[in-house]
């Protein structure tokens, strides 16, 4: 079964982290499988929305892309921590990015409309501030056309995508008959919203299910709160407790009952209907739980100096506002502690933040570094402190997953 969500409408796509990937796309002609996996039997089907694939240091194609008129519409995936930036006002994607702007300004100037995915909220505005910083140097001219030509589309994705295993190729191939290299593994929920303008057009994705609306402002915060904060919440406290996945943490007694006491929390100061959000609950636990996909916690853990900040903090300050210091983000808090001393840190910031956890006054000094007002918090930071311990306590009494 051969899937696309519009045929007028191709891909060109880039991946600035894996060569070997689009290597394997143009053998395979861009063509890949989409492996879905629930509690059932596994389905696939492939999609052959990629028209041409290419590695992010192939800079000349990259800048010809950009330039061209017949390009409509810029997707990006590069995660929360692509977003910072260097001293110099420049960062790595953001500067990939502007240097294609760039050279679409001087071909002509045709509009654009860039379409951020990544887990943060108002992600079409954090996009628009990060090229403004970006490009605060350039030519008066080329920042102008910016404002007026680049429209910056909001968006929320929801789906559970884990990382391909070793036999995923090999089921896809059973299922289809295409001798896949790059297969894609999900779940079968899915749920992609956007707003915002397209100047050029776009591609019909509602046939694909996608969403367009007006505010996408509770959406975002009922997605950023209750499916990642969670996953930030596992990410840290299971692998502690001996869990490697999100399904065996969610069937530990602990961190189930962290996650059912984070979502309690979070959904006092949600802006959804509380209907809406019980039905959301009800659905991440079957989601969480399935046996189908396995979703590595170290996988999630990746990056927590810039996730921490947006799913779990904006929680924590509104009920520390409120004279309540409630027991979960106090717990995740803790467990990302624990992660930074004792395991292989994926994060931007590592180099700082390990050397941080490993100080006198740990928790103090880690805080500090997301936000000097949780690190003047005394209890916020004992009850840290303390945390940390009853995890390490917990540890030794926990039952195998």
């Amino acid at each position: 079964m051969y899937t696309t969500a519009d045929p007028e409408w191709g891909i060109a796509a880039y991946t600035f982290r894996n060569t070997e990937l689009p290597r394997l796309l143009t053998e395979q002609d861009g063509l890949y499988t989409l492996l879905l996996r629930g509690n059932g039997a596994p389905r696939a089907e492939i999609v052959d929305s990629i028209s041409r694939a290419h590695p992010g240091g192939d800079t000349g194609r990259w800048l010809a892309d950009l330039a061209s008129p017949d390009v409509a519409v810029l997707t990006l995936t590069i995660t929360e921590a692509g977003y910072r930036v260097a001293a110099d006002g420049t960062g790595t994607a953001i500067d990939r990015v502007l240097a294609g702007l760039r050279a679409r300004h001087r071909a002509g100037g045709a509009p654009i409309a860039l379409v951020p995915c990544d887990n943060l909220p108002g992600n079409g505005g954090v996009l628009r501030e990060a090229l403004g910083r970006a490009a605060a140097n350039e030519d008066p001219g080329f920042r102008s056309w910016i404002e007026e030509n680049v429209s910056f589309v909001d968006t929320v994705v929801d789906r559970i995508t884990p990382a391909t295993a070793e036999d995923d190729s090999v089921t896809a191939a059973e299922l289809t008959g295409f001798d896949d290299h790059a297969p894609v593994v999900t779940e079968p929920f899915n749920e992609w919203l956007l707003a915002g303008d397209f100047p050029l057009g776009r591609p019909s994705w509602e046939h694909a299910g996608a969403r367009f609306v007006d505010d996408l402002a509770a959406y975002e915060q009922r997605k950023l709160w209750l499916l990642n904060g969670a996953h930030t919440l596992l990410a840290y406290v299971g692998p502690t407790l001996g869990c490697t996945t999100v399904d065996e943490a969610v069937r530990h007694p602990v961190p189930a009952a962290l996650t059912e006491s984070w979502w309690d929390t979070a959904t006092r100061h949600a802006s959804l209907p509380a209907e809406d959000l019980a039905g959301y609950r009800e659905r991440l636990l079957r989601r969480f739980s399935s046996r189908g996909i396995r979703h590595n916690l170290v996988q999630i853990a990746a990056g927590g100096s810039s996730k921490i900040p947006a799913r779990i903090l904006p929680v924590l300050r509104a009920e520390r506002s409120r004279q309540r210091l409630p027991e979960a983000p106090v717990a995740t808090l803790a467990g990302w502690l624990i992660h930074l001393r004792d395991r292989q840190v994926d994060d931007p910031r590592a180099d700082e933040l390990v050397s941080l956890a490993r100080s006198d006054d740990a928790a103090r000094r880690v805080l500090s570094a997301l936000d000097a007002d949780l690190a003047d918090d005394r209890e916020l930071i004992t009850a840290v402190d303390d945390y940390v311990d009853h995890l390490r306590h917990a540890a030794d009494r926990s039952p195998s997953t």
